[in-house]
């Protein structure tokens, strides 16, 4: 840690209020749709697929009212590393590279900031659970373990990765 990074203070991401209520209603709204389904007099696949839809977006609901309510920083960035709300606390030297990724599902894109570690393993071993739970499907479309999503953050994954260069500067960019 140098001087200049030791003088720089925390870069304090907080979630944004509208895009997480956005988030909100959207898997409120899925929810409905995935007990209508499992409800409905369709098949016993709709009703599985409509079961499994409730509770998945029953629980990304429960996740982001929690965070309304919570107010806890999303992604906090400091001289030894960064504090995310899903990822926990991740220090400088076990990142050996970020960069922008972009998740493309029917059309749709989702830019993330991937975190490349130097032990995937190691830090797996301490993740919180849900993170341990998705580094396989991770794994399998060909991402790290850690990825920030910048959908409820007040800023793009340009800044981010910018605003960690200005507290690690060694850090490595990809592509």
């Amino acid at each position: 840690m140098t001087d200049q990074t030791a003088a720089v203070p925390p870069t304090v991401y907080r979630s944004s209020p509208l895009r997480m209520l956005l988030v909100l209603i959207g898997a409120v709204a899925f929810v409905a749709l995935g007990a209508d389904l499992a409800t409905g007099d369709g098949s016993v696949k709709n009703r599985l697929v409509g079961g499994a839809g409730v509770l998945f977006f029953g629980l990304c609901a429960l996740m982001c009212a929690n965070r309304l309510v919570r107010g806890r920083p999303e992604l906090v960035l400091d001289a030894a590393g960064l504090d995310h709300v899903q990822l926990g606390r991740i220090a400088w030297h076990e990142i050996a590279a970020v960069g922008i990724r972009v998740i493309t599902v029917r059309g749709a894109t989702q830019r993330m900031v991937e975190l490349v570690l130097t032990d995937p393993a190691r830090y797996l071993a301490r993740a919180p659970r849900t993170v341990r739970t998705t580094a396989a499907a991770n794994r399998r479309m060909g991402f790290g373990p850690a990825n920030i999503s910048t959908t409820t953050l007040p800023v793009g994954p340009e800044a981010v990765v910018t605003a960690m260069r200005r507290h690690h500067p060694a850090l490595v960019v990809t592509g």
